[in-house]
């Protein structure tokens, strides 16, 4: 299905981006122990299945980007928390909350690499992604930085990889 297809929809529908958004937040929510599914997407439960084939027994997050209509991943600001650096802009999310059918609020996650260090995504004109980069990020971090976007107007989402970032308590 299109972004265009939805809104000539007859039906009460509110998209594809919102439905996996839903379903990462409660299974964010209602992580339980279960037989590995065959298959990965966003819908892999329980928490955890998207790490590696080992699970991860303590995950809380499923890291996912929202993709444009024009095929580019949709990026945030936050706020650095070392404030050494300035590359604050990140493609990575977790969902916090949704209301109103297809609203959402996301906190923004920092993108890390393989020894923990931040990865600049953006280009050196320092105006746009530079997709190379996401090569790059292999962890993220929680920041306090959080954005309420309208789920409706993204075309894809993509979920990259169940992590622990402290958010709740896993026992």
């Amino acid at each position: 299905m299109s972004c265009d297809e939805k809104k000539d929809n007859k039906r009460d529908y509110d998209g594809c981006v919102c439905e996996v958004i839903r379903a990462v937040k409660d299974i964010q929510e209602h992580a339980v122990d279960e037989e590995c599914p065959p298959c990965t997407s966003c819908f892999l439960e329980p928490l955890g299945e998207l790490s590696s084939k080992s699970r991860r027994k303590c995950a809380d997050t499923r890291v996912f980007m929202l993709i444009t209509d024009d095929g580019t991943p949709f990026s945030a600001f936050y706020r650095d928390g070392d404030r050494r650096d300035h590359d604050c802009i990140s493609v990575y999310f977790r969902v916090e909350k949704i209301f109103h059918g297809c609203c959402a609020t996301l906190r923004v996650l920092e993108p890390k690499d393989k020894e923990g260090k931040e990865v600049d995504l953006l280009s050196a004109s320092g105006t746009k992604i530079k997709l190379s980069q996401l090569c790059k990020v292999h962890d993220f971090d929680s920041t306090d930085s959080c954005i309420t976007v309208d789920l409706k107007c993204f075309c894809a989402v993509q979920c990259i990889k169940d992590v622990f970032l402290d958010v709740c308590d896993c026992g």
